[in-house]
């Protein structure tokens, strides 16, 4: 799926003139097929255990998190920057989502749909929503309503 790299570089490109804005993933798990849901989520919670500082705001990607229009996940970031000073770290789960302890350690659940999409899929969307939010807090023609 080429053209959705494409589209995520585009958007990340586009989001660094406003924020500090890293993109990191987590390698693919080998071996899975011997493994079972739960052992998968452990293994790709761990390691998303370790991208993360306890200072972070995390909030998880999550099909049962709350869905925001755009003007309302703008005003999220708005807030959220400016009352917390700390780094917001958005979580895109796996194919089974999220291990307890991401979960226990999360700060709260967006959902961008009730659909599914793949992992690959969701980081451009999001990105793309991400870069919308933050034309629409500097007042940029991006978004129309």
């Amino acid at each position: 799926m080429h053209w959705v790299r494409v589209g995520l570089e585009l958007y990340v490109s586009r989001l660094v003139h406003y924020v500090q804005f890293n993109l990191v993933e987590i390698p693919e798990l080998k071996n899975v097929s011997a493994l079972t849901k739960d052992q998968i989520k452990e293994k790709e919670g761990a390691l998303i255990m370790k991208n993360l500082k306890t200072s972070d705001d995390v909030i998880l990607l999550d099909e049962h998190g709350r869905q925001y229009s755009s003007m309302e996940f703008a005003r999220l970031i708005e807030d959220k920057m400016s009352r917390s000073g700390k780094d917001i770290v958005f979580v895109i789960g796996g194919a089974y989502g999220f291990s307890k302890e991401v979960y226990d350690r999360s700060n709260g659940l967006i959902s961008l749909s009730k659909m599914t999409f793949s992992h690959q899929m969701v980081r451009t969307i999001f990105t793309e929503q991400l870069y919308r939010a933050f034309t629409i807090i500097k007042g940029e023609p991006y978004h129309h309503e």
